[in-house]
């Protein structure tokens, strides 16, 4: 090989160098970013309590607070005769909920919401007092107690005016509630341990079974559909941890998502894909416009007659017909090209919903057409 024959083949290989380092590059993704272990989840946790120390603002006297109030006393050993009607403007039933992590033990703490169920205007400064959380099965397993930060405000003036910022009869007590009942997890038994793809896809599940085996083993993982991949892990808890940690944190190039168009038809917002394509068609797409007003004619005898004025409706009704033309649409391979083609059109959002309808019914779109 001659000097010139070696630099026609240096130039051809930083070419190729070159072109393969300006390629587009899909994007990697964590499989802890894109998964979910299977059994690993939270679970909501629900109960009925109540709110004491508002200054005021609490429930009015009704039968439902007050039997509240009386089971609370009762529960005390303290008995409230039947003739007595507590007054119940400082306290106020309340539902409590919370989300229980997965892996909580007993003794950890977690943030609950308490919400407001009667005719309380506003929950600031008040406490909640020992509130059972249950769950699903009618198990306890919190209970909740404490002061309420209540980020909204209210107040009423003797006129009847108000003013209401935020929503007052909503409290947050942080670390108010103590796990008292762990929830048992399908994590801890077995020889395999699922991971759940948040979004369903083939290409990506077999594309999470293939990295993992890259870097533990052949057959250490296989994907079952498009939404679950089998992971063969150790029993032994210890082992088991440190090595879902190490399958946790690779990287996965994820596939590429249909081709759709989202059209949200209340706020006229349209969303399109970069894998939309479009085929010529030719559009055309005109309005009528009717116009109708209203207007009120006054109807006077004769001054010598005997009859009476009256009033009389007139309508006037007009139509108009845009002038509009047929647009011929090319084909376009490319977002770029799909968003050029629509611009020149110059269609109202509503407009353009109808006109995508109409494409996808004529087949002239390779995309989905979601209407929310």
């Amino acid at each position: 090989m001659n000097v010139r024959q070696l630099f026609k083949a240096s130039l051809l290989a930083a070419a190729m160098i070159l072109q393969i380092i300006l390629l587009p590059q899909a994007e990697a993704s964590r499989i802890k970013d894109i998964t979910s272990v299977q059994g690993v989840r939270a679970n909501q946790l629900i109960g009925y309590g109540l709110v004491v120390g508002l200054n005021g603002t609490g429930e009015k006297n009704n039968a439902f607070s007050e039997q509240t109030f009386r089971t609370m006393l009762n529960n005390f050993g303290i008995k409230v005769s039947d003739n007595i009607k507590p007054k119940m403007k400082d306290v106020a039933p309340v539902v409590v909920h919370a989300e229980l992590p997965p892996f909580a033990k007993p003794g950890q703490t977690i943030d609950v919401t308490v919400s407001a169920i009667g005719e309380a205007k506003s929950l600031r400064g008040g406490s909640l007092i020992q509130t059972f959380l249950k769950g699903a099965d009618g198990q306890v397993y919190a209970v909740a107690q404490g002061s309420l930060v209540v980020s909204g405000l209210g107040t009423e003036g003797s006129d009847g005016s108000k003013v209401v910022i935020n929503t007052p009869t909503v409290g947050r007590i942080a670390n108010g509630a103590i796990v008292e009942r762990a929830v048992k997890s399908s994590f801890e038994y077995g020889d395999t341990v699922v991971l759940n793809l948040h979004r369903a896809d083939f290409s990506t599940a077999n594309s999470v079974a293939d990295t993992i085996n890259e870097n533990f083993g052949k057959n250490t993982a296989r994907a079952l559909d498009a939404t679950s991949v089998e992971v063969y892990a150790p029993r032994d808890p210890s082992a088991r941890v440190n090595f879902m940690s190490a399958v946790e944190n690779l990287d996965v190039t994820m596939a590429d998502e249909a081709a759709k168009i989202i059209v949200n038809s209340r706020t006229g917002t349209i969303v399109i894909g970069k894998d939309v394509k479009l085929h010529p068609v030719a559009i055309t797409h005109g309005g009528l416009t009717v116009t109708v007003k209203e207007n009120i004619q006054v109807y006077q005898p004769n001054p010598l007659a005997e009859g009476e004025t009256a009033v009389v409706p007139e309508s006037d009704i007009s139509v108009e017909e845009k002038n509009t033309r047929m647009f011929k649409l090319e084909s376009s391979n490319s977002l770029d090209d799909l968003v050029r083609t629509i611009n020149q059109i110059g269609l109202a959002p509503g407009d353009l919903m109808s006109v995508l309808e109409a494409l996808q019914q004529a087949g002239a779109i390779e995309g989905e057409l979601i209407i929310i």
